[in-house]
């Protein structure tokens, strides 16, 4: 059985920095890419960003380019967002997912975590 378990998320004042992991299990790690999503009231849920099985291509939505950084550690089978100069507009339960090679980066996700509410005070 496939299970994604976020952690790391909390409150944080704008402009501050927040790192989000997700440890997976059951499934080849190595062989998915993952992504990270955001889902904030009101909204549709968001791609924020994808990271190649080895860890050598990552992929960010326009609006986190610069601030984000996503990695993986496929010895842990976890993946990261590191997250800086956060913004109230980061407000969100951020999710992570896993894929196999399919499709367009943001899409085709079999395996979602529960999320991790992610919450920056202005």
């Amino acid at each position: 059985q496939v299970q994604l378990v976020e952690s790391g998320g909390g409150l944080v004042q704008a402009g501050g920095s927040l790192r989000v992991s997700c440890a997976a299990s059951g499934l080849t790690f190595s062989r998915y890419i993952m992504g990270w999503f955001r889902l904030a009231p009101g909204k549709e849920r968001e791609f924020v960003a994808a990271i190649g099985q080895n860890g050598s291509s990552t992929y960010y939505v326009t609006s986190v380019k610069g601030r984000f950084t996503i990695s993986r550690d496929n010895a842990k089978n976890t993946v990261y967002l590191e997250m800086n100069s956060l913004k109230p507009e980061d407000t969100a339960v951020y999710y992570c997912a896993a894929k196999l090679p399919n499709g367009v980066i943001s899409g085709r996700y079999g395996y979602w975590g529960q999320g991790t509410q992610v919450t920056v005070s202005s």
